[in-house]
């Protein structure tokens, strides 16, 4: 602790919302992995399954675009800490009796979970607009690509935890004690964060929320169709897929996604070496294009695998792990290119926005992802996605620095 009081008060109170994120991130992808293999193991269809999650993904849409807003005029401590609060009140929704946990409840339930997601997430990213120096992008993109890195490692972590939580425990022990163990977390946070982090010095209007930056929109654009081809695959359709067809069982499923998660997460940590950091500079438009279309092709050789019979299951992994790797990086880039082109005074509005398209391609990519496996099976949500990724190519042709 007396290393944590030497730290300037700036640096300590964005290593507090970077632990807070941590800490919510760990329950959010346990809670995931926990819902759809408890309602798969209930028996319910994977598009009822996608459907539990429709309101997470639609309120984090409304969150990324009010949110910034929010931010913005009362501060990231403050979004943070609401953030925190939302989550602890939708795990204990999950508390209630078995015979309650009615798909209309469930729903409302992420709603709020999706709330609170998204009003961390923002005020995790945005800080880090406030930590680094005007001019320092390198140090700006390393410090991005640590944060996102270490949070999807976490997030991989948490679906590990889901399932040995559910294995163990049963659903409604598991969410107790996450309910139990972030209520901690949230009131210590409470206590330890003070500074107004990201709190614009003019107050920003309503109608300020849409960026009128041609970078921050393109970029934005590319994001939805980037994590749309992601999630129209992998958050319904693979685990239930990996369940049903290959037979595994909830810690098999977790265990798989957890370690691909994490490893998604360790090379996100480290992107900025693949993209510019060797030839001492920093990424732009036309490294955004170059890494995304590096991708669309994946989806096409796994689908035509499975199509055809062609060793099935080492195909699906395989790919699984390439794509994993490859979007990672791109994710990554992304995350950085939002933060060096957001706005200086209020950045969190141009954040926020972003991770609105962001919110609205997973939107996409889960209802898509169990509407598609239920009616067509996997290889459609992978055709969909090599849709997407080719939409966010093109796309990102129109980004600054793409021509060079």
């Amino acid at each position: 602790m007396s290393a944590v009081r030497q730290l300037t008060p700036a640096l300590r109170q964005y290593l507090i919302v970077t632990g807070n994120y941590w800490a919510f991130t760990l329950t959010d992808g346990a809670l995931r992995m926990l819902v759809v293999l408890h309602f798969h193991q209930l028996g319910y269809s994977p598009l009822e399954i996608a459907l539990l999650f429709l309101f997470y993904e639609f309120f984090g849409v409304l969150t990324n675009l009010l949110g910034g807003w929010l931010g913005a005029r009362i501060g990231l401590n403050r979004t943070m800490n609401i953030g925190l609060g939302l989550q602890v009140v939708a795990l204990g929704m999950l508390l209630v009796p078995a015979a309650m946990l009615t798909v209309p409840w469930v729903m409302l339930a992420q709603a709020l979970s999706g709330i609170a997601k998204d009003l961390n997430k923002m005020s995790a990213k945005s800080s880090v607009k406030q930590l680094v120096p005007a001019n320092a992008e390198g140090a700006l993109y390393k410090w991005v690509a640590i944060l996102t890195g270490s949070k999807n490692a976490l997030k991989g972590a948490g679906f590990f935890l889901g399932g040995v939580l559910l294995s163990l425990l049963g659903f409604q022990s598991a969410v107790l004690v996450m309910a139990a163990a972030l209520g901690v977390v949230w009131l210590l946070s409470l206590v330890s964060l003070k500074e107004e982090l990201g709190k614009a010095k003019n107050k920003p209007k309503f109608s300020q929320i849409f960026s009128k930056s041609p970078a921050v929109n393109y970029l934005s654009a590319a994001r939805m169709f980037l994590f749309g081809a992601r999630d129209v695959w992998f958050v319904v359709a693979l685990p239930v897929y990996l369940a049903s067809t290959f037979g595994w069982d909830h810690w098999s499923v977790g265990g798989f996604l957890a370690l691909w998660v994490i490893a998604y997460g360790v090379i996100q940590s480290v992107a900025p070496y693949f993209t510019g950091k060797r030839s001492g500079r920093v990424p732009g438009g036309r490294e955004a294009f170059l890494w995304v279309s590096g991708l669309v092709m994946l989806p096409v050789i796994i689908a035509l695998s499975l199509t055809n019979n062609v060793y099935p299951q080492t195909a699906l992994l395989a790919g699984l792990l390439l794509f994993g790797g490859v979007f990672a990086i791109n994710s990554s880039l992304h995350s950085y290119l939002i933060v060096s082109y957001a706005r200086e005074d209020g950045a969190s509005m141009d954040v926020g926005f972003y991770y609105m398209a962001n919110a609205m391609g997973r939107l996409i990519g889960t209802v898509l992802s169990g509407y598609l496996f239920q009616v067509a099976g996997l290889t459609a949500c992978l055709w969909i996605s090599a849709l997407f990724l080719a939409i966010a190519a093109a796309i990102s042709l129109l980004l600054p620095g793409s021509e060079s």
